[in-house]
């Protein structure tokens, strides 16, 4: 019998490459705090990995007309983030409250520690299977 891992691993190995990303995107919101006009990002982390896990097409895509158009998808494969809507706007324009960026980041880090986690315990019993303990 084969080990498939795409079935032993579950949703976590997507879930690990997002919440990568999403890290990636509230740490330049949390650099960026003092930039004028800078708009606050993040990702929609249940829609991205529903998507992920589903290999669906994301529903927000441009439609193109011709194959020369733009397509519309995020480059790289990375999630589409959005723009964050502030509670309360500032004078020169940016969007970032350092308060919600930093508990976003902290719960983040602590979903990542845990997905990260899960697998190791994953590969022990696939590695346990393997030696036949």
């Amino acid at each position: 019998m084969s080990i498939n891992f795409d079935s032993a691993l579950g949703i976590h190995d997507e879930a690990l490459t997002l919440r990568a990303q999403r890290s990636e995107v509230l740490a330049s919101n949390i650099a960026n705090a003092d930039t004028p006009n800078f708009k606050a990002r993040d990702i929609d982390f249940k829609n991205a990995l529903a998507q992920a896990t589903a290999g669906q097409a994301r529903t927000d895509q441009l439609k193109t007309t011709h194959h020369n158009h733009i397509s519309g998808t995020a480059p790289g494969g990375h999630p589409e983030t959005q723009y964050r809507i502030p509670l309360q706007p500032s004078l020169d324009g940016n969007t970032v409250d350092t308060q919600l960026e930093k508990t976003a980041y902290a719960e983040n880090s602590v979903q990542y520690q845990t997905t990260l986690n899960i697998l190791n315990r994953k590969f022990g019993s696939l590695i346990g299977a393997i030696r036949g303990e």
